[in-house]
Order: C-alpha cells, then sequence, then structure tokens
C-alpha cells in the first residue's frame, strides 16, 4: 500500500473542513471572569446586591446551573436568610430548594 497526494485529492474539502474545525476548538473562548478571584459578572451583580440586605455583611456567591450557594456574614440570622434567599430566587428563577445560604467562617 503506497501513500499518494492524489489519493487525498478527492478527500481535499473534507480534510478542509476537519481542519477547521479542529482550528475553532483550540481557539480561546472568552471568559465573564474579573479581577475579584474569578467570579463570574452574575456571581459579582448579587454579591453587590445581597451585601446591601440590612445584616448581610459580607457575601460571596457561587453559581452553577443547578443552584447557588451564598455564603455571608449575617446567615446565623434566619431572617437574613430568608432575605438572601428571596433575593437569590427573584434574581436567577430558581426555587429556594437550589438555593443554599451558609455563614462565613469568622
Amino acid at each position: 500500500m503506497t501513500f499518494s497526494l492524489k489519493a487525498l485529492g478527492k478527500y481535499k474539502y473534507i480534510l478542509l473542513v476537519l481542519f477547521c474545525a479542529v482550528v475553532l476548538l483550540l481557539l480561546p473562548t472568552g471568559s465573564s471572569s474579573t479581577d475579584d478571584g474569578g467570579a463570574s459578572e452574575d456571581e459579582s451583580r448579587l454579591e453587590y446586591v445581597l451585601s446591601q440586605v440590612d445584616g448581610a455583611g459580607r457575601v460571596r456567591v457561587l453559581r452553577s446551573e443547578e443552584g447557588v450557594a451564598v455564603v455571608c456574614d449575617g446567615a446565623r440570622s434566619a431572617t437574613v436568610r430568608l432575605a438572601i434567599v428571596e433575593a437569590v430566587s427573584a434574581y436567577t428563577g430558581l426555587g429556594s430548594g437550589a438555593i443554599t445560604v451558609l455563614a462565613m467562617a469568622e
């Protein structure tokens, strides 16, 4: 079996498409991370708004496709936890079961 460039001729368009696909897969994609430790724009916006909740204190947010985790100083208060869950639910459309509010370590 000998290798010939002419044999590749009939497959040149398929090879070109495959080559372009590989190049596109290797291109870097844009990122929505910011300078605050890699939080996305949505997470940063939520952190800002939730930190304005009376008694919340410092706030950190982690958002995934399945839910939201909020860590804040004021999470020991049931009133603060409820306000945060309601705010996150209103912003994300997630139900309260997909939102977790935890107390921040001191």
